[in-house]
């Protein structure tokens, strides 16, 4: 059991060494001095954590999407700000201090790099111990680390609550062992539950949605099927497994054809419950990360 956690923990913390050296390659100039000063975001994930850690006046662009409210838990928020498209040439031009992206930020967070513009890189969260990282590590990037700090106390208090059985506190804020549910701590075999999108796409093991099923207390099918990060199953894999749980995303105006197996007749005549995760809560590491985890738990007492 101890080598199993063991294991699990090695992804978190690479992700966290490697958010520690983005940090640490910064320019000193804009992070030592209380931070930077005007900071762009280019992806979701940083766009929500800066919406949300940011002083008034530090953030002076985020990207589209974070004005979805399918995808974005703070859109409301990102509609006072200016948005960008992406695009090194209008990210540059906006003469940041500081640029966060996403860790597949490619060929314009690789020009900026090389224009001399600091950029930080953050990783898609894929457990809950991700998403407690990446407030940490966003609000040290910002010089927002009591913000960060107050922000992960809350986080943590929601999660103890949802938690089965509750965790022990960290001694410190990079410690690998938070008030967050431990999936070690959890029954291995409970109630089978499976994500369920568009072209059969589901949840296994080392994703932020399997974390989450597993801390609720469910067995994520896909994890079981023996499936390392997201991807596809058949339909047929699904009715023959018979999960006590469908776990459905946000539905999307004019879907596509990919997106007709997500509601397939079929899946009316199973006996699964079903309950519906909105996708900005259980995407980036956001605090709604809670509200998917409670909806989670509550649909776990009543599949027990």
């Amino acid at each position: 059991m101890v080598a199993g956690r063991a294991a699990r923990r090695r992804p978190a913390l690479a992700r966290v060494t490697a958010a520690a050296l983005a940090l640490a390659a910064l320019a000193p100039a804009a992070l030592l001095a209380g931070g930077p000063a005007r900071v762009v975001s280019m992806n979701l994930c940083t766009d929500e954590l800066a919406l949300l850690l940011a002083a008034p006046g530090q953030l002076v662009s985020v990207s589209a999407l974070a004005r979805d409210p399918r995808l974005s838990a703070v859109a409301d928020r990102a509609a006072a700000f200016p948005v960008n498209h992406g695009h090194a040439e209008e990210v540059f031009l906006l003469h940041p201090d500081l640029v966060l992206a996403g860790s597949f930020g490619g060929p314009p967070v690789a020009m900026l790099q090389r224009l001399g513009v600091p950029v930080m890189t953050l990783d898609p969260p894929r457990s809950i111990e991700d998403v407690r990282q990446a407030m940490l590590a966003v609000g040290a990037a910002l010089g927002r680390q009591q913000a960060a700090a107050a922000m992960l106390s809350d986080f943590d208090a929601r999660l103890a609550r949802l938690s089965r059985p509750p965790a022990a506190r960290a001694p410190a804020p990079d410690a690998p062992s938070p008030d967050a549910p431990s999936p070690d701590a959890l029954p291995p075999d409970g109630p089978v539950a499976a994500s369920w999108g568009a072209n059969g796409y589901t949840a296994g093991a080392d994703t932020l949605p399997g974390d989450l099923m597993r801390a609720a207390g469910f067995s994520p099918l896909a994890e079981r099927l023996g499936m390392t990060g997201s991807g596809s199953i058949p339909l047929e894999m699904l009715v023959l497994a018979q999960p006590a749980l469908i776990v459905t995303g946000t539905r999307y105006p004019r879907a596509s054809r990919a997106e007709e197996i997500a509601v397939h007749p079929v899946l009316e005549r199973m006996r699964a419950r079903r309950l519906a995760v909105p996708d900005a809560e259980w995407t980036c590491a956001v605090p709604q990360v809670a509200d998917a985890l409670g909806r989670l738990a509550g649909a776990a007492k009543e599949a027990r």
